[in-house]
């Protein structure tokens, strides 16, 4: 079994509610089953299994955690197959809609609208470590935003 990653004394039930899309609630509403608080599903982009990375449509490694009653813990690592990256992904299910949140190093527009057409809210960061980003993300306090991040397409 996974370590449990404790948060704070005080109780999760006032997890952050920014973080519940209030659209997704009839497709995500679990609660964890003891303590009838919002159980939330949090991807990390970590492309080498240590770090927070950036160009989050393709990345095709994840860390996947899920919030508890006095924490979090991690379910779960994905490591999908080149054509499963959002970036070049055709449609039909995928295996990041299981998540409520998806924390990033660097994205782009297009890469959060097609997130939020799958009911994922994503949150960019500056945070390297991502059980510091998730702890705070469970706590319901604000990331360190991204750093400036500039897409160089073709060079003079």
């Amino acid at each position: 079994m996974r370590k449990l990653h404790k948060v704070s004394d005080k109780p999760t039930s006032t997890l952050d509610s920014r973080i519940l899309n209030p659209r997704c609630r009839s497709k995500r509403s679990r609660t964890h089953r003891l303590f009838k608080v919002p159980v939330i599903k949090i991807g990390v982009t970590s492309q080498n299994f240590r770090t927070i990375t950036g160009h989050a449509g393709k990345t095709r490694r994840f860390f996947v955690y899920e919030s508890q009653s006095t924490g979090f813990r991690e379910l779960d690592r994905l490591d999908l197959p080149p054509e499963m990256a959002i970036h070049s992904f055709q449609g039909g299910p995928h295996p990041l809609d299981d998540l409520d949140v998806l924390i990033t190093a660097s994205c782009g527009q297009e890469f959060v609208q097609r997130m939020a057409a799958r009911q994922v809210r994503v949150l960019a960061t500056s945070e390297t470590d991502p059980l510091r980003a998730v702890t705070q993300v469970v706590a319901g306090t604000d990331l360190p935003p991204p750093l400036p991040h500039e897409h160089h397409k073709g060079s003079a």
